[in-house]
């Protein structure tokens, strides 16, 4: 609901109080006035006029949150921002990563051939058996090349999908 329709909403509620109000004290005063023979030095007309003036109060600070929100109030809409990538995937080739390929072993060497064979995008299952290693030893080969920032695995579904990052 929109602020401002709520704000109009809690004024008509504040204004029904004070109807309510006004309708309560009047009883009351009849009630008093019937009761209490000594007049204005009864201490039933001091209750009265201290609850009348509680309830105004309390129908007053309805009546300004009602207004605030007509006025003031923002709009329930909020637009979570997207964090930006710092980086760009596209599909590589084996010459983009030839200076990486200088600083890795064989076996990092081998998955992330399997990766980019794969035009830069492969599910970590299908490299585990394109490659031949175990899921264990791919998983924490993966681990290595994702730190170093070569490439990023991301959650699919009940898989991973791995991804080279653009150097």
């Amino acid at each position: 609901m929109k602020n401002r329709a709520v704000g109009m909403l809690i004024i008509g509620v504040s204004v029904l109080m004070g109807i309510i109000i006004l309708s309560f004290n009047e009883a009351l005063k009849k009630i008093v006035s019937t009761a209490c023979d000594h007049g204005p030095t009864c201490p039933m007309w001091g209750t009265l006029e201290l609850q009348t003036n509680i309830s105004v109060g309390v129908m007053s600070f309805v009546v300004l949150i009602g207004i605030y929100l007509i006025f003031f109030g923002e709009d329930g809409k909020f637009h979570l921002k997207a964090k930006k990538q710092s980086h760009k995937l596209r599909k590589g080739t084996k010459a983009d990563y030839d200076r990486v390929m200088t600083e890795l072993n064989v076996d990092e060497k081998k998955v992330l051939e399997g990766v980019i064979s794969a035009e830069g995008t492969i599910f970590q299952s299908e490299l585990v058996e394109k490659i031949g290693f175990t899921k264990v030893k791919v998983t924490r080969i993966l681990d290595k090349l994702e730190g170093k920032g070569v490439l990023e695995r991301r959650r699919r579904g009940m898989s991973n999908v791995v991804i080279l990052k653009h150097k």
